[in-house]
């Protein structure tokens, strides 16, 4: 079997930016323990399927996975879904797509560039002293969760977040049980840790060694998290932001009700087939 295959960078405006993800059409969806396969093949943050949506809901249908394993939301794979395939249809000016436990999100065009409509995870104040321990960091200004697993750690200023050096073994493990809320030990936990940007209003970096990655490009989800943290503390619904990987990415974020918008840039870098046996 040939299957399409194209690496888009995505939250980028020139090659070697951004966060890479392979973005990968199909007919019918395949088994999901192929689609985990092709995912480890590929060794991305993410790996999209894309399949035309048979319902009235959207265009398309979409499923994401890391090396490891599925997630419930990936921001920079669905906005290089949304430019693989507005990308090829110069007419269309917006794309939706039906996912599993994210709902229906939508890309649009926005200049040279793209808005990313996802939802607003809004996260609320948790002790997490396991996952500040494992960053290195002596105290947080903060520390936040959500439900799907994301931890919002906040800290002073931009230079903490760039000197950030994790154990990410440690950061890996499960955190501890939070008898307040009344669930087990939390597994493949997405760690942000912000502060107030230097060059832009907000900066950031994300990691999930429990998902295999142990430090995320450029993270559409993490904003879907932020953003209505730092609306709030500054005050103003739209912002820019920075996530300050090695490889670094800009966004826009905007939040719009119970919706976050974000703005950025796709860049192909690659075309091709992926041989399935």
């Amino acid at each position: 079997m040939r299957l399409p295959i194209a690496q888009i960078d995505a939250f980028a405006n020139a090659p070697f930016t951004g966060n890479p993800a392979a973005v990968m059409p199909l007919a019918a969806w395949l088994d999901d323990d192929v689609l985990q396969a092709i995912a480890a093949e590929n060794n991305l943050s993410e790996t999209a399927f894309i399949l035309p949506d048979e319902s009235d809901d959207s265009d398309f249908e979409l499923r994401w996975f890391t090396p490891t394993n599925e997630v419930v939301l990936c921001g920079h794979a669905t906005l290089a879904s949304g430019h693989f395939v507005l990308a090829s249809d110069p007419e269309r000016d917006r794309v939706t797509f039906r996912t599993r436990k994210a709902g229906v999100l939508s890309v649009a065009r926005a200049g040279s560039g793209y808005e990313l409509a996802l939802p607003a995870w809004g996260p609320s104040p948790r002790p997490l002293p396991h996952i500040v321990a494992a960053l290195g960091v002596e105290a947080a200004v903060e520390t936040l969760w959500h439900p799907h697993r994301y931890a919002l750690i906040v800290l002073e200023n931009a230079a903490q977040i760039r000197a950030l050096d994790p154990d990410f073994r440690a950061l890996g493990r499960p955190s501890p049980a939070d008898p307040a809320a009344g669930g087990g030990a939390e597994v493949d936990v997405l760690t942000i840790v912000t502060a107030p940007g230097d060059e832009t209003d907000v900066i950031s970096r994300v990691f999930a060694p429990g998902a295999g990655i142990d430090e995320d490009p450029v993270t559409g989800s993490a904003h879907a998290v932020m953003t209505p943290y730092w609306a709030a503390r500054l005050g103003r619904d739209r912002f820019t932001a920075y996530q300050a990987s090695a490889r670094g990415g800009h966004l826009t974020c905007q939040l719009a009700g119970d919706r976050v918008v974000l703005g950025g840039q796709c860049v192909t870098v690659m075309e091709g087939t992926f041989f399935l046996p």
